[in-house]
């Protein structure tokens, strides 16, 4: 993912939220969006979590249509990296189509140096990287990973709570079909994304607070 890196730097980047296309015809998609009250941790907490449709609905009411499952590699409450999930979303006013999402390590896709130096800073708390496609006959390779699509989510937790760095990649196989996305598509995965992690930022810290293994964490609001 080009210039992956820069996401780790809490430093003003030139394209925060927008759209802009590699060499190639991919279309690469920003987005960044403020999660006031929430924390990294919690975000982590919540990929470990989320399993059933009523979560996605929570997580955003409008675009989110169905969870079609984990498959076994994911461990509730314990991770999900290796994990291959299954859904139907909409991305704003784009009809819902199915999504596959397969979860990887953060040092796959950012130099491993870097990204454990981002973490040792507090530049960063949370990262989740993933592979992804969109569409009834999505092009897996022999990993059963996406090969069209790369998505990554980048925490750094602040005074108010969290700020929250997106990066897609769609359209990885443009080059090859000579068939480049819309920047349609573009435009409505930014606007799902944002509106996604806004819904969930209301009603994150309840939810992971009302994990007994979090208890400690609960502030007193009285």
């Amino acid at each position: 993912m080009a210039y992956i890196d820069d996401l780790l730097d809490p430093a003003p980047l030139r394209l925060e939220t927008g759209l802009s296309r590699l060499e190639s015809g991919a279309l690469v998609v920003a987005v960044r969006t403020d999660l006031h009250g929430c924390k990294g941790r919690m975000l982590d907490w919540w990929f470990k979590q989320f399993d059933t449709d009523q979560h996605l609905n929570w997580w955003h009411p409008l675009d989110h249509v169905a969870h079609h499952g984990w498959d076994q590699h994911w461990r509730k409450g314990k991770s999900y990296v290796g994990a291959t999930i299954r859904a139907v979303e909409a991305l704003g006013d784009i009809p819902p189509v199915p999504a596959i999402i397969k979860f990887h390590q953060p040092t796959e896709i950012f130099a491993e140096e870097a990204y454990r130096q981002a973490i040792a800073n507090q530049d960063v708390s949370t990262v989740v990287y993933a592979r992804i496609g969109f569409g009834a006959a999505v092009a897996l390779d022999a990993n059963g990973d996406p090969t069209d699509g790369q998505m990554v989510h980048v925490v750094r937790d602040t005074s108010y709570g969290a700020v929250l760095r997106s990066r897609f990649i769609l359209g990885q196989n443009a080059g090859a079909t000579g068939h480049p996305l819309p920047d349609a598509i573009g435009f409505g995965l930014l606007q799902h994304c944002h509106t996604e992690f806004r819904y969930l930022s209301k009603l994150l810290p309840s939810l992971y607070w009302g994990d007994q293994a979090n208890r400690d964490e609960v502030p007193l609001l009285w």
